[in-house]
C-alpha cells in the first residue's frame, strides 16, 4: 500500500481521483490549493504525488519545486490540461517521472501510478534510483549492476536516469535532447543514439529498447 497525495483544485475530480486511487488500494491525501499541498508536504511522506499545474495560492511548478527541494528524489506524476511541449519539457526538467493529459482514462492514470510506485524498491534511501536490476547512485553518478559499479559519463548518467524515472514509457529523441542537452534541435538527435550505444556498451543485458521511428524505452524487468 502506498501513500499518495492528490493536488487538484477542482472538488469533483479531487474527490473522484482519491475514490479511484483508494480503490486501486492506496492511502491518498488531497489538497485543493497550492499553500494546501505545501502544508501537506511539509508535514507527511508521500510515495507519489498526482499533482493538477493551474492551482489557486501557486501554482503546480512551484508545489513540485518545493517537494522536491524538500525530499529529494521525491516522484510527482503531473496531471494536466495544459499540453504544449514547452510545458511537457518544463515539467521534467523540474523532477516530474510522468505527465498525462487531460482528459484521461481511468485504467491508464491508475497503471502509471503503479509503475511509477515499483520504479523504486520499497526501503532504498533517496540516493538510489532502482528500477529492475539495474541501481544509479544519484550522488556518485555510477551504475550498479550484479554488486558492480560501472562509471557513466555525466551526459550516460542523466540519459540513464532519463529513462529509468520513465520506465516502460517511450520517450522520442526530442524529449531526450530536451531532458538531458537542454535544447531540441532534431539534427543532434545522432547524440542520443550515440549514447544510448555507449550506456549499452557498459550494460551487459538489453536494457534499454529501440521502439521503431519513436525513440527508447527501458525496460523495468
Amino acid at each position: 500500500m502506498a501513500r499518495l497525495l492528490v493536488v487538484e483544485d477542482e472538488a469533483r475530480l479531487r474527490a473522484y481521483l482519491k475514490r479511484a486511487l483508494e480503490a486501486d488500494g492506496h492511502t491518498v491525501d488531497s489538497a485543493g490549493t497550492g499553500p494546501d499541498a505545501l502544508l501537506r508536504l511539509r508535514d507527511g511522506e508521500f510515495d507519489l504525488v498526482v499533482l493538477d499545474l493551474m492551482l489557486p495560492g501557486c501554482d503546480g511548478f512551484e508545489v513540485m519545486r518545493h517537494a522536491i527541494d524538500h525530499r529529494p528524489g521525491q516522484r510527482v506524476l503531473v496531471l494536466s490540461a495544459v499540453m504544449d511541449v514547452s510545458t511537457r519539457v518544463r515539467c521534467l526538467r523540474l523532477g516530474a517521472v510522468d505527465f498525462l493529459g487531460k482528459p484521461f482514462a481511468t485504467a491508464e492514470l491508475l497503471e502509471r501510478v503503479r509503475t511509477r510506485l515499483r520504479s523504486i524498491a520499497p526501503g532504498l534511501p533517496q540516493r538510489w534510483l532502482h528500477v529492475g536490476e539495474v541501481t544509479l547512485d544519484l550522488e556518485r553518478q555510477t551504475l550498479r549492476l550484479d554488486g558492480q559499479e560501472v562509471p557513466l559519463s555525466h551526459r550516460e548518467f542523466m540519459l540513464l536516469g532519463h529513462l529509468m524515472r520513465r520506465a516502460g514509457a517511450v520517450c522520442s529523441r526530442h524529449e531526450l535532447l530536451a531532458g538531458v542537452w537542454g535544447h531540441t534541435d532534431d539534427l543532434g538527435s545522432n547524440v542520443v543514439d550515440a549514447t544510448v550505444r555507449r550506456i549499452r556498451g557498459k550494460v551487459p543485458r538489453p536494457v534499454i529498447e529501440t521502439v521503431r521511428n519513436a525513440g527508447y524505452t527501458f525496460r523495468a524487468g
